[in-house]
């Protein structure tokens, strides 16, 4: 339980941000990682509720860092 927990609070918001950088696009690399997310639910890898809030709370942080992220890497450029 306590892999999973700590898994749930770094792997989200690591892939959001991963997938900003390669997509250019906040909202494209959100809606992957909630699939991604998704699927480990149908799978039952999260299967406490608690993981599953997690998950989307790291999600919602990694998608404001991606975002501030991005507008930093527009504005130098």
């Amino acid at each position: 339980m306590a892999t999973k927990t700590i898994v749930a609070i770094l792997l989200p918001a690591i892939l959001v941000v991963l997938f900003a950088r390669v997509t250019y696009n906040v909202y494209v690399a959100a809606v992957l990682t909630i699939i991604l997310l998704f699927v480990s639910v149908y799978k039952g890898y999260a299967n406490y509720p608690l993981i599953i809030l997690l998950d989307l709370l790291s999600t919602a942080i990694g998608f404001l860092y991606a975002k501030h992220m991005l507008t930093k890497v527009k504005k130098s450029s």
